[in-house]
């Protein structure tokens, strides 16, 4: 209703921007398990598609880390908006659930597919459907040794 009031008055470049659905990367990490270069390829991502970045900080401490905490400065001095959403789990398992709710998600972020398992209880053969069925793209930064 914003953006028809800012069209009526003449206002075009305003009412375009309030309708433009802002996209967002998702970052997804485990905690503990959070790799810098990972983080980097987020932000240097997002800046060159113009998004927003996501955190799916998956902890069972609740904590955040202090890697974390230094990204998140790093975001802030980039200019980059972000969000962090904290749970608790199994990473592969919390990113299908998120993306399945935030259709404005270009594509998931994570370290390795190693970190993706961890924590993964009882899931099975759902899990890997749902998985397969992923709403996004999913970008593997580095493999873990």
């Amino acid at each position: 209703m914003s953006a028809i009031t800012f069209a009526e008055e003449g206002e075009f470049a305003s009412a375009r921007e309030m309708l433009k659905e802002r996209r967002r990367v998702l970052l997804a990490v485990k905690e503990n398990h959070f790799d810098k270069k990972t983080f980097r390829y987020a932000i240097n991502t997002c800046k060159r598609v113009g998004a927003d970045l996501d955190i799916l900080y998956v902890s069972s401490t609740g904590k955040v880390s202090p890697v974390l905490q230094q990204c998140m400065e790093e975001l802030k001095s980039e200019g980059i908006d972000f969000r962090v959403v904290q749970k608790n789990g199994c990473l592969k398992q919390q990113i299908i659930e998120y993306t399945n709710n935030k259709k404005e998600i270009l594509f998931a972020v994570t370290e390795s597919f190693e970190n993706l398992d961890l924590d993964c209880k009882g899931k099975g053969k759902r899990l890997s459907e749902a998985w397969q069925r992923l709403g996004c793209p999913l970008v593997v930064v580095a493999e873990n040794a």
